[in-house]
Parts: C-alpha cells; structure tokens; sequence
C-alpha cells in the first residue's frame, strides 16, 4: 500500500517534518496553497547561548493579493552570507559542525535562489540525502487540483495512487475523514510526541528547532533520534 504525505514546504525544517517524509513513499509539497506570513515557510529556530533565534528568508508579499507559495519570491541575497554567519557562530563548538557543513556551506555560498519553494525544496533534498531517506520528493503543481480543502487531498492521493494518507495532527481541525473513507484510503494521524532529547549546546533542551541543530550535533547518528530514518 503506497503512502504519501502532503504538507507545504518549509526553511530548514524541524525533525518531525523530515521523520513524516521518511515514513511514506511519496512527499507532496504543497506550494500551491497561498502564502502565509510569520509561518514557517520562511523561517526556523537554532539554538544560541542567549536563547532560540529566529532566522529569517526576507520574500516579497504584495499586499492582500492571494499569493501562492510557490510564486513567493526572495527579497535580496544578503540573508545568505547573515543566516551562515549565525550557523557557524553558534555551531562551530558541535561534534558534527564540519561535517554537516562541508555539503550546507554551499546552499549559502554557492547557489542564488529567486522563490521561497525552490529555496526550501534545495535544502529538504540536501538534508534527506544526508539522512539517507530516498522518499520521492514532489510538487502538488505535478498534479490536477480540485476545489474543497478535504476534496483536494484525497484526490492528490488518488492520482499519486496512494492507499494510505498521512496527514498531520494540526489538520484535524478541517480534515473530513468521510472523503477518505469513500474513496477507500486509509487516513492516518501522525504522532510528533515522545521524541528523545538528544546531546544539544546551550541550556535547556528545546524540540522544535530546526533539524540542522540535530545534525550538528549528532551526524549520522541523528536517525537515532527521530523514528522513521533508519542509519
């Protein structure tokens, strides 16, 4: 039975978005649903000695207009040199820092983006090859989408051929089950509780960073901590 999720894309995500990719067969970013400002589209949390710190994609948002995601461009290339400045000051001290930036250094330095998704895609794929997951990474624009938020979804999963949809927690506020059921697909709810604290710089442990924190601090061994990355 294939699996897919569907989620929109995100900078460099925390651990429990790349363990949902990890566990199916077909990821679906979901860029063409409209931009959404101070979400996670754009921005992520690392940890530093004074706290969590946001860092943060300038776009360009043009005023009340439905923007989708995908057609959200990046304001500026002066974020890129800031945002890697941040990582090295405050990871530099992490067992894994040279490794993990032997292939991100070059996300920042080397490459120009123009739009936030072709940005987030990048750094997913980079990230699921360091992690070894082989998931097949897609686009809702590769497919037909219907109208209805429910509708939408259970149709995607019908044209990815999928027999099982897992979704995230947060979308049982709006998700109809009863759509899935008549289409015989299987709904699942993926669980983000009860992931093990692991070895992490500067005070109280903290969850929801950006997976990068994990990496630098434990490389490979990072599957260790999430549940569906296997080594």
């Amino acid at each position: 039975m294939k699996k897919i999720a569907i989620l929109q894309s995100n900078y460099i995500p925390w651990k429990g978005y790349f363990d949902m990719i990890a566990a199916v067969d077909e990821f679906i970013l979901y860029d063409d649903m409209q931009y959404t400002r101070r979400d996670w589209r754009n921005r992520n949390q690392i940890k530093t000695p004074q706290g969590v710190q946001w860092l943060t994609v300038p776009v360009q948002v043009k005023g009340k207009y439905h923007q989708k995601i995908n057609e959200t461009e990046i304001d500026g290339l002066d974020w890129m040199e800031s945002h890697w400045k941040s990582l090295v000051q405050n990871y530099r001290r992490a067992p894994y820092f040279n490794e993990v930036a032997s292939w991100l250094e070059p996300l920042y330095t080397a490459n120009i983006y123009t739009h936030i998704s072709q940005l987030n895609l990048r750094f997913i794929q980079a990230i699921c090859q360091y992690l070894g997951i082989t998931t097949l990474i897609s686009s809702s624009s590769d497919y037909t989408l219907l109208d209805g938020k429910t509708e939408r979804l259970a149709d995607l999963c019908v044209q990815a051929g999928a027999g099982e949809y897992i979704s995230g927690p947060s979308a049982k506020d709006y998700v109809d089950e009863s759509v899935f059921s008549q289409l015989n697909i299987k709904l699942t709810w993926f669980d983000y509780s009860g992931y093990r604290e692991y070895p992490q710089l500067w005070g109280e442990f903290t969850h929801g960073v950006t997976i990068l924190d994990l990496l630098f601090n434990c490389g490979k061994g990072s599957y260790k901590y999430m549940r569906h990355v296997s080594p």
